[in-house]
């Protein structure tokens, strides 16, 4: 999660736990409160997390590490780390991770004042104290925004929840026969769920790159280059 950047303006009413609220409120406090104010508003409530500890930490930066190497070899493909999220009248979230199509590839968010709106295509949370946050009312801000893939990385106990749109609904999907998770979305991003949960970025990696070597991930590449070309020339 992310901290506010602007400094509170007293004439704002501030952000308080469990205000009800609509996203354009809920941003126009958030937005005037101090430095260092974490929130975010979920299916129209505003939670305010504890700080973020070292578990937390290590969990999040391990899934940017796999997630940032995918991008580098995907162009038209964005990796964002606590970006504000705007989903929905109701909905502004700051997940831990998201992979989205950028815009001009055809993705199904846009850039607006600097924040992303619209539900990314992949979204990560690392789940501590916020399990049951993750897994209920945020699950389902997801669902109705149309997030595509929703993998939920939690701490203690430690497991990987992967979710994927069907008919939709985020629906739990499990590995393949290898143990391995594939991407539905993105060709090519491959997990090993237990080099995940260890921390093992040799291993993370090396399966990753078995994935980006596919035929699916270069047919992959090639479609965002064409759509890019298109939204260029059209």
């Amino acid at each position: 999660m992310s901290a506010a950047e602007h400094p509170r303006r007293t004439s704002v009413p501030p952000l308080v736990e469990g205000d009800r609220l609509d996203q354009p409120e809920f941003h126009r406090r958030y937005e005037a409160m101090p430095a260092g104010a974490r929130a975010e508003l979920i299916e129209g409530v505003v939670y305010m997390p504890s700080p973020v500890g070292t578990a937390h930490s290590e969990a999040q930066v391990t899934s940017i590490v796999w997630l940032d190497r995918y991008a580098e070899e995907t162009p038209g493909v964005q990796v964002h780390d606590n970006a504000t999220t705007i989903l929905s009248g109701k909905g502004e979230p700051q997940p831990d991770a998201l992979l989205r199509i950028s815009p001009e590839c055809g993705g199904q968010t846009i850039d607006v004042k600097g924040f992303i709106r619209g539900a990314p295509e992949l979204v990560v949370e690392i789940a501590h104290a916020t399990r049951f946050i993750d897994l209920g009312p945020k699950l389902a801000d997801y669902e109705r925004a149309g997030v595509r893939e929703y993998i939920i990385r939690a701490i203690g106990p430690d497991a990987l929840i992967w979710h994927v749109q069907r008919d939709g609904r985020l629906t739990r999907v499990s590995p393949g026969p290898d143990g391995l998770y594939r991407s539905e979305v993105f060709p090519g991003l491959w997990l090993d769920p237990a080099a995940l949960l260890a921390g093992d970025r040799a291993r993370l990696r090396a399966v990753l790159e078995q994935g980006l070597r596919t035929p699916e991930h270069a047919e992959f590449v090639a479609h965002l280059a064409s759509q890019r070309g298109a939204t260029r020339s059209g």
